[in-house]
């Protein structure tokens, strides 16, 4: 079972966040812990800062496994080179190397859909080097979803930029947009 937590709370916003800031975020609970505690609580109130020092852990290895800016660059360059084939046999390599199972769609918006877990996920990819991705492949991917009793969907945008209004409904209705890094991150894996 896998835990969500909130966007916007504490530990989210570490993991987003430089690995460092929880460092110094723990020395100060530590600190603040010496300078206002009796002696006989010191580590009492330190030991409060242990969750975010593991936050920090998790966060320091997640950004040492990140591929560097420049391989990112160069991933994304090859992407817009590619061909269809060769860019759905990337993603499917890259699916299957996390453990799902991929089969390709034969026809309408959805290209490949992905199984781990008892779940379903739909993919659109062939629309990767649009200049503009708006509203309307979304509603057809969304639509999909509902049809195929998928779990979620995924959008995949290599290139260009995505219309506010699809970036809203792709929030609201569970399709995951994939685009610029976290692409290049997935295909180098």
């Amino acid at each position: 079972m896998k835990f969500k937590m909130s966007e916007n709370s504490l530990f989210a916003v570490l993991l987003r966040s430089p690995w460092w800031i929880s460092f110094v975020l723990v020395a100060v609970i530590a600190l603040v812990s010496r300078a206002l505690l009796p002696k006989e609580y010191f580590v009492f109130g330190a030991l409060g800062g242990f969750p975010i020092f593991v936050v920090g852990c998790i966060a320091a290895w997640r950004q040492l496994r990140a591929p560097s800016k420049a391989k990112v660059s160069q991933m994304l360059d090859s992407v817009q080179g590619m061909h269809w084939n060769a860019f759905s046999q990337a993603l499917t390599h890259a699916w299957v190397a996390q453990g799902y199972d991929v089969n390709v769609a034969s026809k309408g918006v959805v290209d490949l859909r992905l199984a781990k877990d008892g779940k379903t996920f739909l993919v659109s990819a062939r629309r990767w080097k649009a200049a503009t991705h708006g509203v309307e492949p979304l509603r057809e991917l969304y639509t999909a979803m509902q049809t195929q009793d998928a779990q979620g969907a995924i959008y995949i945008a290599a290139q260009g930029s995505v219309s506010e209004n699809a970036a809203l409904f792709a929030r609201d209705h569970g399709i995951t947009l994939l685009q610029g890094p976290a692409l290049a991150a997935l295909l180098l894996g």
